[in-house]
């Protein structure tokens, strides 16, 4: 094998060249204390917002129901907690270390200059199933002529992966990759079509990895959303050349600039949210990082040979081939020896998202589903025991939501007992409730602090005062949809636990606007259930509304809220203000350019 691919024997903690850059302690700490730190403040956090609740509805004593809520509420404070600490730590590595925070959590990045040459070779491989062919195409050799411009364009395959089921999506695909091949003779341009759709992309993925990649030292899963640019593909390589303990590693992927109020909206607040959360999750994930299932560079020998993913046995909806591979894989590499880590700063590492509420609840529902399926991976054996954790907290991730309903079911159906609930002041409960808010938005806040605290990181999102702006109303607007969600999820939970699963099939990503019809037949359920509560707590217990009122408010307007947070109009009026723009979206208007927004986040 080159030496680039010989097996992992390097540690970046104890790296002398890492060390003498800094010797501040949050630099310098062995990795075992940071999770021990971390493992800490979460067990004190969690069972403190535990012995507040249980305290709050044990003043007459604990009848059923109480019991009830504390469960589905303790059930909840696991991924509260880890995004409260994430994103807390993410904020101080930022403050502290400014533009070699990344550095200090990955200290393979300090390894590689853009000097380096390269000298193994990389597959870039997009999967399509039924997508918008002509938009991925594109996208994939937009990729490809901006490495053509370079002096390593021979370095790098392209290979389009289908499993397109539909007869003229698939001629469409063969004639784009045919118009390619021949305008670009001399390039290594691959088209793949299957017949059998076994184990979805990651199936896809499987076949190509043991059938064509023999001549490959790395490959590249992009989705069809996804877009790279070349110089966050040529930097992640070269890091993988200078860091043979390597198997994946994973680029923190920002949202594309959309044309949706709903997108917009949502992208702005994952982008803050996601920034301070990886930064933090990466001091004491360290080798043990996430796999997000593209726009990462994975080292092919291994992955063949330690992360092809079982057949889970059985008919139930958490058997068969498992949906959410991602983490899957990151954790049989793990186990493998190689580390899995993130450059959890932001690059051409790009994505579409959802452009409606409607289309992000399908997405969540296909997550929540192969999320679930960990519950059956959790006893693998040979799993380091953070990979163990990495499991819980992806399963945690989408039990909270249900256990929050849970919990406000409980709460409301407690509602009408005088005995129990009388003797909590409003105040107390109100506060305790504030505090919860705050902890839940705390990633997103930790994120806009970040841009807060710099003048030319503010620059590029138009101002200190866009930035609050977009963030105050990006904020009342996930208060207002989280409980859509958080419905759909428990309906969705409710049909695992019964037998119903979900398929796998082109996702919806762009749409003029939502139709009224689309969005009541996915969401009247919604609207039931906020009118139901509204009518039982004004009989019951009037006091509660105090509380309940974003809640009732937000599943009674859940059918206009998707439609209207899609309306062109509303789309071009948060355009035409500068409301939850993102540094891309910018780089047109006057003052701005790629130099420019390069510069700022470096």
């Amino acid at each position: 094998m080159k030496d680039f691919d010989r097996p992992p024997s390097l540690s970046p903690e104890s790296c002398a060249a890492c060390q003498s850059r800094g010797g501040h302690w949050l630099r310098t700490l062995p990795v075992a204390r940071r999770r021990w730190i971390v493992a800490g403040l979460n067990a004190v956090t969690i069972l403190g917002l535990l012995a507040g609740m249980w305290a709050m509805l044990a003043t007459q004593g604990l009848v059923v129901g109480e019991y009830i809520m504390l469960a589905a509420y303790a059930l909840t404070l696991p991924w509260l907690s880890i995004g409260l600490w994430n994103s807390v730590i993410g904020l101080v590595l930022d403050r502290v270390f400014a533009q070699e925070a990344a550095e200090v959590v990955t200290p393979a990045l300090a390894r590689a200059s853009d000097g380096d040459p390269i000298r193994a070779r990389t597959a870039v491989v997009m999967a399509l199933r039924n997508e918008d062919a002509d938009r991925s195409v594109a996208r994939l050799r937009k990729l490809a002529q901006e490495i053509a411009h370079g002096a390593y364009h021979d370095r790098f395959g392209f290979h389009i992966l289908s499993d397109t089921d539909d007869a003229d999506i698939a001629r469409r695909e063969e004639a784009l990759v045919a118009a390619w091949q021949a305008q670009e003779p001399g390039a290594d341009i691959q088209y793949r079509r299957r017949t059998d759709n076994s184990g979805y992309k990651a199936g896809n993925i499987a076949e190509f990895v043991r059938r064509g990649g023999a001549e490959y030292t790395y490959f590249l899963p992009l989705d069809a959303d996804s877009e790279m640019g070349a110089a966050t593909v040529l930097r992640m390589v070269r890091v993988m050349q200078a860091s043979p303990e390597i198997g994946m590693l994973q680029s923190l992927v920002t949202g594309l600039p959309s044309r949706t109020f709903f997108t917009r909206a949502f992208q702005f607040g994952m982008r803050h949210g996601m920034r301070s959360y990886t930064l933090g999750s990466a001091w004491w994930q360290a080798d043990c990082g996430p796999n997000w299932g593209h726009n990462l560079l994975i080292r092919l020998r291994p992955f063949r040979d330690a992360c092809m993913l079982p057949v889970l046995p059985g008919r139930g909806p958490l058997s068969g081939p498992i949906m959410s591979h991602d983490q899957v894989e990151a954790v049989l590499m793990r186990r493998a020896g190689y580390e899995v880590r993130v450059m959890a700063q932001e690059t051409e590492s790009r994505e579409e998202n959802p452009p409606s509420l409607v289309d992000f609840i399908r997405r969540e529902l296909r997550w929540m589903n192969g999320n679930m399926q960990y519950l059956r991976l959790l006893t693998l054996p040979g799993l380091k025991r953070l990979s163990r954790v990495q499991l819980v907290l992806a399963i945690a991730m989408y039990v909270s939501a249900p256990a929050w309903m849970v919990f406000i079911l409980g709460g409301a159906a407690m509602a009408g007992s005088d005995v129990q609930m009388s003797s909590v002041p409003l105040w107390v409960g109100l506060g305790f409730f504030a505090m919860l808010m705050a902890f839940t938005l705390m990633p997103k806040l930790m994120g806009l602090a970040q841009v807060l605290a710099r003048t030319e990181r503010a620059e590029v999102y138009g101002g200190r005062a866009r930035v609050v702006a977009g963030g105050l109303a990006e904020i009342v607007f996930s208060m207002l949809i989280a409980p859509v969600v958080a419905v759909s999820l428990t309906l969705f939970m409710g049909g695992l636990c019964v037998g119903r699963r979900i398929g796998w099939d082109a996702q919806q990503r762009d749409r003029r606007a939502l139709r009224w019809s689309e969005a009541a037949r996915v969401l009247w359920p919604h609207t039931g259930l906020g009118v139901i509560l509204l009518a039982w707590l004004v009989a019951v217990a009037p006091w509660a509304l105090w509380f309940a009122a974003p809640i009732l408010l937000a599943l009674i307007c859940a059918i206009p809220l998707a439609v209207v947070s899609t309306l062109p109009a509303l789309s071009r009026w948060s355009m035409a203000q500068g409301l939850f723009d993102i540094p891309e979206d910018r780089l047109t208007r006057p003052g701005q350019g790629r130099a420019r927004l390069a510069a700022d986040h470096a």
